[in-house]
C-alpha cells in the first residue's frame, strides 16, 4: 500500500513539469488569424456608383489590418471604371491609409473610424482627386472568406465546347484575354466582319480586380469556328468560345437539314421564300423585302398590311422580323435550328403625296398586339416539318 502511493506520487510530480510547460506553450503561442469581409458597403464616393468592401485581418478578436477595395464609375455619366486598393493603417479606432487609383493614377486618401463589434459602421471621409465625400456606413455585418469568394464570382457564359446551341447562341461569341492584351485584340478584328457588343469593351469591375476583360462579338454561325480559333491563338487570350445570345428558345424550331441545304450550306433563297409567305399569310401581309446580314449571318424581312389604328386614313403597317440559322450543335449536324426574333412594327403613310408624318417616340404603343405571332411560329414549324423546345422538359418536342 505505501509503495503504491509513493508510486502515485512520483507520477504526479514527474507529470507537473510537462503540464507546466503545456500551460507555458499554449499562452506563448500567438492567436490564430481570422479574416473576415465586409462586402455590402456603398455610397462610398456619393453619388458615383461603387462595388467596395474591407478585408480585415484579426487576431484573438482584435483588428491588426485593414484594406479598402473600391471600383467605382468615373463619373456618374459614365460606364468606365477605375478602382483604388488601399492599406489602412489601424489605431484603435481610426483606419486611415492613402495612395492612387489603378487606371487613372487619382490621388486616394481614407480618414475613417470603425465603431462596434457584431454591427460594424464606417464613418469619415474619403477623397478622389479633388473630390472629397463624407462617409457614414451603419450596420455592416462581415462574412468569411468562403462566402466573400462565392460572392465574387460572374458568370460570363462562356463555353469553349458546348455540345449544342440550346444553352448559347451560335452567333455570339466571347474571349476572355488579359487586359494588357485586350485593346491589341480589339484593334485585330477590324475588316474581319464581325460586330462587337459594345458595352463589353468598357471596363468593368471584374475587369479591375480578375486582370481579365471578356470582349462579346456576334458572327455568322459559319464562321463562328474559325474566329473562335484565331482568338485562342491571339496573345494574352485565356479562353474563346460561345456565350448565351438574344434569341429565345421558346422561339426556335429544329427541322432537318436535308431539304433545306445545297452543297452543304443553307439555301438562303429556298428558306427565305418558305418563311416570308408563311408569315405573310399568317399576319395578312403581304412579302416587302429581306436581306442576309453577312457580318451576323441574320435574316431580316419585312411585311406590310393595312394599319387598323385609323382604317380610314390608309395607313400601312410595317412588320420587320429577324431569324438565324444554323446548325443545332458546333462541328455541323444533319439538323438546323431557326431562330424567330419578335417582330417589331412601323406605322407610315405611302399614299401618293403630300404624306403625313409620325412621330416615332409619341410615347404610345403601336396599334399590333402580335396575336397571330405564335401561329407564325407554329405555321413555320410546320412548313419545316421542325419541332419546338419544351422549356419546362429543356428538350425539343
Amino acid at each position: 500500500m505505501r509503495a503504491l502511493m509513493i508510486g502515485c506520487t512520483l507520477a504526479l510530480a514527474g507529470a507537473l513539469p510537462v503540464q507546466a510547460q503545456t500551460a507555458k506553450d499554449a499562452k506563448a503561442a500567438p492567436a490564430a488569424s481570422e479574416v473576415r469581409y465586409f462586402n455590402s458597403l456603398g455610397d462610398l464616393l456619393g453619388d458615383l456608383p461603387v462595388d467596395a468592401f474591407i478585408k480585415e485581418t484579426r487576431q484573438g478578436g482584435k483588428l491588426v489590418s485593414s484594406t479598402l477595395d473600391v471600383c467605382y464609375s468615373v463619373s456618374t455619366a459614365s460606364d468606365r471604371k477605375d478602382r483604388f486598393v488601399i492599406d489602412l493603417k489601424v489605431e484603435g479606432e481610426k483606419l486611415s491609409g492613402s495612395g492612387q487609383s489603378i487606371e487613372n493614377k487619382t490621388p486616394v486618401t481614407v480618414s475613417l473610424i470603425r465603431k462596434g463589434s457584431k454591427s460594424v459602421s464606417f464613418d469619415g471621409k474619403i477623397t478622389v482627386g479633388n473630390h472629397l465625400t463624407s462617409v457614414s456606413s451603419p450596420d455592416n455585418a462581415d462574412v468569411d472568406e468562403k462566402e466573400f469568394q462565392q460572392s465574387q464570382v460572374v458568370d460570363d457564359d462562356l463555353s469553349e465546347a458546348p455540345k449544342d446551341f440550346t444553352q448559347v447562341s451560335p452567333q455570339s461569341v466571347a474571349v476572355r484575354v488579359k487586359r494588357e492584351n485586350f485593346v491589341p485584340l480589339v484593334k485585330s478584328l477590324k475588316g474581319q466582319n464581325v460586330q462587337i457588343a459594345l458595352d463589353s469593351i468598357a471596363t468593368d469591375c471584374n475587369a479591375l480586380r480578375s486582370g481579365h476583360q471578356v470582349l462579346r462579338l456576334f458572327i455568322d454561325p459559319a464562321r463562328a469556328p474559325a474566329l473562335i480559333e484565331n482568338l485562342k491563338a491571339a496573345p494574352g487570350v485565356v479562353a474563346a468560345g460561345w456565350t448565351s445570345g438574344t434569341y429565345d428558345m421558346e422561339r426556335a424550331v429544329r427541322f432537318a437539314a436535308g431539304d433545306w441545304s445545297e452543297g452543304g450550306k443553307l439555301n438562303r433563297d429556298k428558306f427565305t421564300a418558305a418563311i416570308t409567305n408563311i408569315a405573310a399569310k399568317v399576319m395578312a401581309a403581304k412579302p416587302a423585302t429581306s436581306t442576309w446580314n453577312e457580318a451576323t449571318g441574320e435574316l431580316t424581312f419585312t411585311l406590310k398590311r393595312p394599319s387598323q389604328l385609323a382604317p380610314a386614313l390608309d395607313l400601312t403597317e410595317t412588320l420587320e422580323i429577324t431569324a438565324l440559322v444554323s446548325p443545332d450543335r458546333p462541328g455541323g449536324s444533319d439538323r438546323l435550328i431557326a431562330w424567330l426574333g419578335i417582330p417589331s412594327s412601323k406605322t407610315t403613310d405611302e399614299t401618293a403625296a403630300p404624306q403625313l408624318q409620325f412621330s416615332e417616340d409619341s410615347g404610345g404603343e403601336e396599334e399590333s398586339t402580335f396575336n397571330d405571332d405564335d401561329g407564325m411560329i407554329k405555321a413555320i414549324t410546320a412548313e419545316l416539318k421542325g419541332q419546338r423546345w419544351d422549356t419546362d422538359k429543356a428538350s425539343w418536342k
